[in-house]
């Protein structure tokens, strides 16, 4: 999947250095930090309450002498639930392409590659330090909120591909997108895993490879972690690829593809990144917005009274979405690469079914219906 997209001639993208420059002379959609929300009013009228605040704030919150393998554990479960989480919707994005061999389309491809590569690495992660990844137990429900309170205020839903819906997968991956603790103190997802990268290594906790995987995802080798370093280049990979950097443009690219959120802008934008005198701009070569199949939104709860044909397709999507979830399980429960590869064969089994959705008309409208991605109990 690395050859697949050509990019413009010119030195490496450094990743940081363009940041700013990228977001103001491109254009890009404005993702700002989240304020935080309004305070619930005491029904006592006393002092308000303060929002909730999300599991990643509060792990930030504790103190780094407080961070023991416990911490970790925590840190590591809400890693791997946040790396499920984007990956229906770019299903989604993905499978509503008609023309498969469109950059956009390999773009996309390219990154749910790189998210399902991500999941990999946090499960084996959390396994080396003793922990079992909960896989179903942390399938998100669509409309909601991204796991762990990041992003807060985005919500992300499933629909087919257009600009309102590229823009929420740039709103995913936006870097340095604040998570608010309160109004003084905010971290970034890149601060999580560099807490977790500094938590490792302050710890140095004795890591076991035992029900570890060893896999294939998209270009990326999955390998057990056994040493500090394996841990290091795991989570550098991660970052550096766009899922948790505060500037995620850091290092030069050494596969000559944009992080994700500059992925992402090159489709929004339909223009490939580019630099110029006034610094990296969407002004490169043209990324044709692809024609998608007009799946909607799919509404909180689901599909509401669909025919029994239809159901039949959601009931089968359902159905096959809970062997993926439950393989994964299997499959780090106790290494079991089998488990692993039916996962892989589930997964892809789901794209028909989810095909045949997205080509089905809901009654008096001109959009078709999708998968919802509604886990069987």
């Amino acid at each position: 999947m690395r050859d697949d997209v050509e990019r413009p001639a010119g030195a490496a993208i450094g990743r940081r250095s363009f940041l700013a420059t990228t977001a103001v002379a491109a254009g890009a959609p404005a993702i700002a930090a989240a304020a935080p929300a309004p305070a619930a009013a005491s029904p006592l009228g006393g002092p308000a309450e303060p929002p909730p605040v999300g599991r990643v704030a509060r792990l930030l919150a504790v103190p780094e002498a407080g961070r023991g393998v416990d911490w970790l554990r925590s840190a590591l479960q809400v890693a791997v639930e946040l790396e499920l989480s984007t990956i229906p919707p770019y299903l989604c994005g993905w499978w509503s392409i008609g023309d498969r061999n469109s950059q956009a389309a390999r773009l996309i491809r390219r990154i749910i590659d790189d998210e399902m590569y991500h999941l990999g690495v946090v499960c084996n992660l959390l396994v080396a330090v003793g922990g079992q990844p909960r896989i179903r137990a942390a399938a998100p429900t669509y409309p909601g909120p991204l796991p762990g309170g990041v992003r807060d205020g985005l919500t992300v839903y499933l629909s087919g591909l257009d600009k309102s819906f590229v823009q929420m997968m740039m709103s995913i991956e936006a870097p340095e997108e604040p998570l608010a603790l309160s109004a003084t103190a905010t971290h970034t997802v890149g601060d999580f895993y560099g807490a977790m990268l500094d938590g490792f290594q302050v710890l140095a906790p004795e890591l076991s490879a035992g029900g570890q995987l060893t896999a294939r995802i998209g270009s990326d080798d999955l390998h057990p972690v056994e040493t500090l370093l394996d841990v290091e280049r795991a989570i550098d990979i991660i970052r550096e690829q766009g899922e948790g950097t505060s500037s995620s443009p850091a290092d030069s690219f050494t596969d000559d593809h944009p992080a994700h959120y500059y992925a992402f802008g090159e489709i929004y934008h339909g223009r490939q990144l580019r630099e110029t005198a006034e610094g990296w701009t969407f002004t490169g070569a043209p990324v044709p917005f692809p024609d998608a199949r007009p799946m909607a939104r799919v509404p909180a709860g689901g599909w509401s009274r669909p025919s029994a044909s239809v159901q039949q397709l959601l009931d089968r999507f359902d159905n096959t979405y809970t062997t993926v979830l439950t393989s994964l399980d299997a499959a780090w429960a106790d290494g079991d690469r089998r488990a692993l590869g039916a996962a892989v064969h589930a997964m892809r089994g789901m794209e028909e079914t989810a095909v045949r959705l997205m080509e089905t008309e809901i009654p008096g409208s001109r959009s078709t219906y999708g998968p919802q991605f509604h886990p069987r109990s």
